[in-house]
């Protein structure tokens, strides 16, 4: 009886701890300064997510950030997510100046969720960024203001 109600208690932690939450970063689009970042939420699980609110931060090849916003994505002003449902989420950043770099990243991290009824959930636990789910650009991605210099 101890057997199955140890194997039964982690079953029910595993379910807890089910990221239920995921989100997928597509490549970045630059143009000049600004710099848009595209998420794609899908909620995998048996709660409604009223509001959800996330940090983006996009980083030079050096790992320098160059630009970061923190928004609302889910809630606020914006409807919350259904269960099995998906939503998309552009931010936008403009850097201080042009930006150069061809090879620029965006990390993006949740930081407040809350659930169904207002419960306050713990990001790290229900939210899930697949790895190699973070968005990055090469020149394929980049929109150029002004042609690149011809080498010769």
């Amino acid at each position: 009886m101890k057997t199955i109600l140890s194997i039964l208690s982690i079953f029910a932690a595993c379910v807890a701890m089910a990221q239920p939450l995921t989100v997928k970063v597509l490549p970045l689009k630059i143009v000049g300064q600004k710099t848009l970042v595209e998420l794609t939420i899908t909620n995998r699980g048996t709660n409604r997510i009223e509001a959800a609110r996330a940090v983006c931060f996009v980083l030079d090849q050096n790992g320098h950030i160059v630009g970061q916003s923190a928004k609302w994505v889910i809630g606020q002003n914006k409807t919350s997510l259904e269960p099995k449902g998906q939503a998309k989420f552009n931010f936008v950043i403009t850097a201080p100046r042009p930006l150069i770099a061809t090879n620029l990243t965006a990390k993006v991290s949740f930081t407040r969720l809350i659930l169904q009824g207002g419960k306050p959930a713990d990001a790290r636990d229900v939210v899930a960024i697949p790895p190699g789910g973070q968005g990055s650009t090469n020149q394929a991605h980049r929109l150029f203001s002004k042609p690149p210099a011809k080498s010769q």
